[in-house]
């Protein structure tokens, strides 16, 4: 293990500087550093000689290229007069090519982008020192005020100071291999092949005007089974050119000491230690899919530089510049590993419609969206909703969709959200008006909250029921309210158990607290604490399991007779029934406990019960967690064989949530970030779904609709801000049709409000003095 590092030696800002790593970061880094101050010492160490590089062909933003021209037009100028450009991109799948424009890429030689950076570095007077080892970090911190560690996504500096920096890398599950080829594509290339070994792609793009970057991926499962990993490098590259004659015009492959390898995603919980700072690839990774590495790196260079010069120290400056960069970073590798996931997954798609797997390859990141493919290329977004069904100005989240007899006139959902506000189960003129409010505000279906099967079946005091008949008939009073005042819109009910969660305070007193007073014994698959502290259930006799399964159904009945359209069984959340799904809360050693398939069975035996007392033209689903985000949880593998499961026993859709199953989970939140998890089961059962978590767009809704990733979205916190949200998504679209109709009373309102003035006179003249 390394020693400590050392504090800079200059207060103030540095004057000697060291970078590690000739990459494009490192050398930008260098240039702008020794551009903003003279007098600064910099030198650069690169163990390779300077015209030694991997890859071929960088793709370079125009909101980078700006921050570039913004901080040294130099370095923008000489990028400007060999950069290559163009708008489309190319979807070819089974021999039909679509083509999509108004993207805008610019891209360049690797070999060139070095060749400027190394002669701006040079005209500057920076020191590089290639085909060098970059001294030992402990000397490097001792001797200078700064120390730029960007040595790639192998970097020995964050090796070095592991303990530190605290480094995660994960390696994926497809190879890949760098190539060229020697002409031009006129259009960023994605071409399918589907061979008697599984599926490969290419990824292509032009870098000049005769030459292009080739990326051949496969997943590992199909790189072995085609023979690949027993091939050279030679002959990889000629089978490679075989299989993509077509897409390469029959000509050959070159290789830049190219190798098969797999993309390793990097995460640090530091980027900075005394004086030393990664950048780059040292810092973070993102896959090549969305074409980020160099822009993340050069941008990282022009914040670090940006907050040397503002602050007025090292420490504080590294604090400014991870402060800076590491929200943006998480949000680029957030998109990044979702793009990277669908190629991992791109067997899945394959039986898509032509223009719908387009699109779906478009907006695979979540960074392109419906409507901002329809800002690009508006022809092309037409012609895959008019291949969905959508009539003319009718966006996607405003199609029909049935499940069993009930016809749901749009694809939102307002999702199932906890209220804590009725009396001994009883819901209230708060359920009314909440459910009604947003029924009215033109959601295709609306759910209840958990609704509990008991009274030990409730999370808190407060949380409605539906084991008396007094319960029920206030339900009626909701839904005969829906019906009558909003017709076309369905009223859903979520039935559950607290299993091991309940007798705790209301969520806003101290969510999952015990109560003071009045606790209720608990029951559960195991007997094992939510938290620490807190009540420990007792595990389930048989006997127990036989009375809870007729409470479920009794419950069922109730809610039949009580109007609902729809019935949600709670698999999900670490509730009763989600406890007997994970390994993680499910420890018994009966019947009931072990394999999945027989961690499966209780709650299948409820499913199996309420169905049979459930009217048959009326739907049910079943939300699950598709993964606990804990080791030696659910896996999304374990999702998929449990919706199966499901579905087999008559499930019409699965509701796909995540987490909240044990404590200690750690999910990665982000926007949307449930979804992969839906669109998995979606294509591989075969099954309607339900998206949820972190959608709170129209333009979400309609790009998960229309790439085939959902059937329905339902959405919580955004109907909590406005009750209206689907009307009011509608006025922003333009929509007026049958899936979007404004309560007769509301109509008046169904245009956005004018607001005043907000824009200055422009100035008609220009004087000089």
């Amino acid at each position: 293990m390394t020693g400590p590092v050392h504090a800079p030696t200059t207060p103030g800002r540095p004057l000697r500087v060291a970078i590690i790593g000739g990459g494009p970061g490192g050398l930008y880094a260098a240039a702008l550093l020794k551009r903003l101050d003279p007098n600064r010492e910099i030198t650069l160490w690169e163990r390779n000689a300077p015209d030694v590089t991997f890859g071929f062909g960088v793709v370079l933003s125009d909101e980078t290229l700006g921050g570039i021209e913004h901080a040294d037009p130099v370095v923008h100028e000489a990028l400007r007069q060999d950069f290559v450009r163009w708008d489309d991109i190319d979807i070819v799948h089974r021999g039909v090519r679509h083509r999509s424009g108004g993207h805008g890429f610019a891209a360049l030689g690797r070999h060139r982008l070095l060749e400027i950076l190394h002669a701006r570095c040079r005209s500057l007077g920076v020191e590089l020192r290639f085909s060098t080892e970059a001294p030992h970090i402990d000397r490097l911190a001792r001797e200078y005020d700064l120390v730029v560690a960007a040595d790639g996504v192998h970097s020995t500096t964050r090796e070095s100071l592991a303990h530190v920096f605290r480094p995660h890398v994960a390696t994926h599950h497809c190879r890949y291999i760098w190539l060229a080829a020697d002409f031009a594509f006129d259009a960023f290339c994605f071409e399918i092949a589907e061979t008697e070994h599984g599926v490969m792609q290419l990824h292509g793009y032009p870098f000049a005007a005769d030459a292009s970057t080739v990326i051949i991926e496969m997943h590992e499962e199909v790189w072995r089974a085609a023979g690949y990993d027993e091939l050279s490098p030679q002959e990889s590259m000629e089978r490679c050119a075989k299989v993509f004659a077509e897409a390469l015009r029959g000509r050959p492959l070159r290789s830049n000491s190219s190798a098969w390898t797999t993309f390793r995603t990097v995460v640090n919980d530091r980027w900075s230690h005394g004086n030393v700072v990664l950048l780059g690839d040292a810092a973070h990774t993102a896959h090549f899919s969305i074409g980020s590495g160099t822009k993340l790196a050069v941008e990282d260079a022009l914040a670090l530089a940006a907050c040397l010069t503002e602050q007025p120290d090292v420490p504080r400056a590294l604090a400014a510049y991870e402060e800076e960069r590491r929200p943006v970073v998480a949000s680029t590798q957030r998109a990044a590993r979702a793009s990277l996931e669908w190629f991992e997954n791109l067997r899945l798609y394959l039986r898509q419609p032509p223009r719908q797997f387009a699109f779906n390859l478009l907006t695979r990141s979540r960074r392109v969206t419906h409507d901002n493919l329809r800002l690009r290329d508006a022809r092309f977004t037409e012609s895959v909703e008019r291949e969905f069904g959508c009539p003319p100005g009718t966006p996607p989240m405003f199609t029909p969709f049935r499940l069993r007899g009930l016809t749901l006139r749009n694809r939102v959902v307002v999702s199932p959200m906890d209220m804590y506000s009725a009396t001994d189960g009883v819901p209230d003129d708060f359920h009314l008006v909440h459910l009604g409010a947003r029924a009215l505000g033109g959601a295709g279906l609306v759910m209840t909250e958990m609704v509990c099967v008991s009274p030990e079946g409730r999370i808190t005091p407060g949380c409605a029921g539906l084991y008396s008949g007094r319960q029920a008939e206030a339900w009626r009073r909701v839904t005969d309210f829906v019906h009558r005042q909003a017709p076309g819109t369905a009223i859903g009910v979520q039935l559950g158990h607290s299993g091991r969660k309940g007798s705790t305070k209301l969520m806003w007193e101290g969510m999952d607290e015990p109560l003071p007073t009045g606790n209720w014994p608990l029951v559960a698959a195991s007997p094992l604490p939510y938290k620490p502290g807190g009540q420990t259930p007792r595990e389930l006799s048989r006997a127990q399991l036989t009375d809870l399964r007729e409470q479920f159904a009794a419950a069922a009945w109730r809610a039949a007779r009580a109007g609902f359209d729809l019935l949600e069984l709670h698999c999900a959340h670490g509730y009763l029934l989600s406890g007997f799904l994970s390994p993680l809360t499910n420890r018994r050693t009966d019947a009931y406990g072990g394999s999945l398939d027989r961690r499966l069975r209780f709650p299948l035996e409820v499913f199996d019960a309420v169905r049979a007392v459930w009217p048959a033209e009326r739907p049910m689903t079943v939300r699950i967690s598709a993964t606990d985000w804990a080791e030696g949880g659910t896996t999304a593998e374990d999702a998929v064989a449990i919706a199966r499961a499901f579905a087999a026993h008559g499930a019409d859709a699965i509701d796909v949530s995540t987490g909240q199953v044990v404590a200690e989970e750690r999910p990665e939140f982000g926007r949307s970030y449930q979804t992969p998890f839906a669109d998995r089961i979606r294509h591989e059962v075969r099954i309607p779904v339900i998206a949820v978590g972190a959608i709170s767009s129209w333009d979400d809704v309609n790009s998960l609709i229309l790439a085939g990733r959902a059937d329905l979205c339902a959405l919580a916190r955004p109907h909590l801000y406005d009750p209206h949200w689907t009307l009011h998504a509608a006025a922003e679209q333009g929509y007026e049709g049958p899936g979007a109709v404004w309560p007769a009373p509301y109509r008046a309102g169904s245009r956005r409000p004018r607001t005043g003035r907000t824009d200055a006179p422009r100035p008609r003249l220009s004087l000089s003095g």
